[in-house]
């Protein structure tokens, strides 16, 4: 394949994709920046909820990510109408599992919070947020699955229409309803998760309606079929394991600050009043920034997954591995340049979020420390995607499996030992990412994942 079509094609995928890509952290990056103007405690609940809510969520991403290497193999095998079939298997898979979760994420709000073991305060706000934010989990595992169906149909513009208007109509309403204005009351925090999940709402409403109308197209059935959403379950195992690692990293990541941080608020090593919160809201900060430039550098990924499921569909694997070498030349490219413009923002990036100035203060160096393995997560999130597109889960859920074994001892120690923010992140960076560029790299220089056929 030519080059300079090849990089048309990347660029026709990766483009829409990058700018819903995000789009889709700016729902947290919003709430924040409403939120942290109501104070530093709610700001640390915010973190301590978006992050069992970003888990629950995130651990169904194969709904989009299995969705999109099956419909793109199905495509490149000329079998549109089964394509389509399979999408909306995905969809009602999507229903099955968001109802239990949501009501079981509700219910224990307050259990999956305490697990961090932060104090009164924050417990309390971060309780309101998830139990209210909860009720938006059906409607996003919608959007996963519906995005799923059209990447895989090398539809990328459409998941970006709706998430740029989902995520105005997310400041909208959270501006509206934690201030109250005119006749709207103020709910403070609790308007914050009301908001979001409102214009969830809307959006899984929007991609559902699309992927109805291409499936009547094509003659393809809309009811649900237990074989096909039991075969989407099955497909989707390995993700959901390679999932779960890549979730449990950070949740230990997170324990590992909360961990550390009480103990230096045991020590008086904090300002005094400030408890466990300024370590909390920073790293909650910091992290909803690295997800944003993770998802920037996903974008790639999304173009690798609709491309190498569609070339191995058709039977080409020299196209296939074509693509590879190239995606991840722009994985580094991209690594560099948001690396390079985080470095040079963090300064003046914790204004944007809060007023305190510790948090503002103990956010640069662990900015610092992301921009610098930028690059290392540029190609970790290509080859990602390249696999998952190949439909080489199984690989992915046993790495997974490895590098978390290998990490958390690993930075779990290095929080006991009093090391503080910075450092934690030092190791996420080294162990973390390290280790997944290196598993993912000895995957892609084999011949193995290169199956080619309608079905993986």
């Amino acid at each position: 394949m030519n080059r300079r079509a090849l990089d048309r094609e990347i660029a026709r995928l990766a483009v829409p994709a990058f700018l819903a890509l995000v789009a889709e952290p700016l729902f947290l990056l919003g709430d924040a920046a409403v939120v942290g103007h109501l104070g530093t405690r709610e700001l640390a609940g915010l973190g301590l909820a978006g992050t069992v809510l970003s888990t629950v969520v995130g651990l169904c991403v194969f709904l989009a990510y299995g969705t999109t290497a099956g419909v793109a193999r199905q495509l490149g095998a000329g079998r549109r109408r089964e394509a389509l079939a399979q999408g909306v298997d995905g969809l009602w898979l999507a229903v099955a599992i968001g109802v239990p979760v949501t009501v079981a994420t509700s219910l224990l709000a307050r259990p999956l919070v305490s697990v961090f073991g932060a104090s009164g305060g924050v417990e309390d706000a971060a309780t309101t947020y998830l139990r209210i934010a909860a009720l938006g989990t059906t409607p996003l595992l919608l959007v996963l699955a519906t995005t799923g169906v059209l990447r895989g149909l090398q539809d990328t513009r459409t998941p970006l229409v709706v998430a740029v208007a989902g995520n105005a109509a997310n400041l909208a309403l959270n501006i509206l309803l934690v201030y109250g204005v005119g006749p709207a009351p103020r709910l403070e925090l609790a308007g914050s998760a009301v908001g979001s999940v409102l214009a969830q709402v809307a959006m899984a409403v929007a991609l559902v309606a699309v992927v109805v109308r291409a499936a009547r197209r094509e003659g393809a059935s809309l009811r649900p079929h237990a074989a096909g959403i039991r075969a989407a379950g099955r497909a989707g195992v390995p993700l959901l394991v390679r999932t779960l690692t890549l979730r449990a990293s950070l949740l230990v990541t997170t324990a590992a600050v909360v961990l550390a941080a009480g103990e230096a608020a045991d020590a008086g090593a904090v300002a005094a009043g400030s408890g466990d919160a300024v370590p909390i809201a920073t790293h909650q900060l910091a992290l909803t920034i690295w997800n944003f430039l993770a998802f920037v550098l996903d974008a790639i990924a999304i173009a690798a997954q609709a491309i190498t499921g569609r070339h191995l569909g058709a039977g080409d694997r020299k196209a296939a591995r074509e693509v590879t070498d190239r995606m991840v030349q722009w994985g580094v490219r991209s690594g560099v340049a948001t690396g390079v413009l985080l470095a040079v923002a963090s300064p003046w990036l914790g204004a944007l979020f809060t007023p305190d100035a510790a948090v503002r203060d103990a956010l640069v160096p662990v900015l610092l420390v992301a921009a610098a393995f930028q690059p290392v997560a540029g190609v970790v999130f290509v080859l990602d995607g390249v696999l998952i597109g190949a439909g080489d889960g199984r690989y992915l859920a046993v790495a997974g499996l490895v590098v978390l074994g290998g990490y958390a001892p690993l930075v779990l120690l290095t929080s006991a030992l009093g090391a503080g923010l910075t450092v934690v992140w030092v190791v996420f960076g080294l162990a973390f990412m390290g280790g997944r560029l290196a598993t993912l790299l000895r995957r892609s220089r084999g011949e193995e994942w290169l199956v080619t056929g309608a079905a993986a």
